[in-house]
């Protein structure tokens, strides 16, 4: 009896490393919302990785409304997300585009600065942001500013986190 429970706890541990469901840092509180703010997320159905992230932004305390499309890349260019900067899934919140495996924080800083930019975006499925986790690693990557003529800045840099 004590062998298999002993091969449980280990299935166990080994399914949440693989699915990224190790707690850690993006599951650090972060400021609080005065009121739930709605996040509209467009994505395709089969992307799992996506729900992951949608977990994300509720912990943080938005309110998420999923729709799910199979023509992600014709929702970005009526948009107007730049090429370069494209993702897997695409949100739109309080005016902002927010593309791909954002943090929440993030979002929320975004909200409260009103910079004068179209959204933020983590270009591409880098391992380590929300929804992207793979156990403990954890590679650099940027969250970009991204202005409506397609001009880019760094809004947050996470090379070591």
């Amino acid at each position: 009896m004590a062998a298999i429970a002993r091969l449980m706890t280990t299935l166990v541990a080994l399914c949440a490393t693989v699915a990224g469901a190790e707690p850690g840092f993006w599951d650090q509180p972060t400021e609080a919302l005065s009121a739930p703010v709605e996040i509209v997320v467009y994505r395709s159905p089969s992307c799992g990785c996506c729900g992951k992230w949608l977990d994300h932004v509720r912990r943080h305390g938005f309110a998420v409304q999923d729709i799910k499309g199979d023509d992600m890349d014709a929702l970005k260019r009526r948009l107007g997300i730049p090429e370069k900067l494209k993702s897997c899934h695409t949100g739109i919140v309080g005016g902002y585009l927010i593309e791909g495996h954002v943090p929440a924080a993030d979002i929320k800083r975004l909200l409260r600065t009103r910079p004068d930019l179209a959204g933020i975006s983590v270009p591409g499925m880098p391992v380590g942001p929300p929804g992207m986790e793979m156990g403990s690693r954890k590679d650099p990557f940027t969250v970009l500013g991204f202005a409506k003529d397609g001009r880019t800045s760094v809004f947050t840099d996470y090379t070591s986190y």
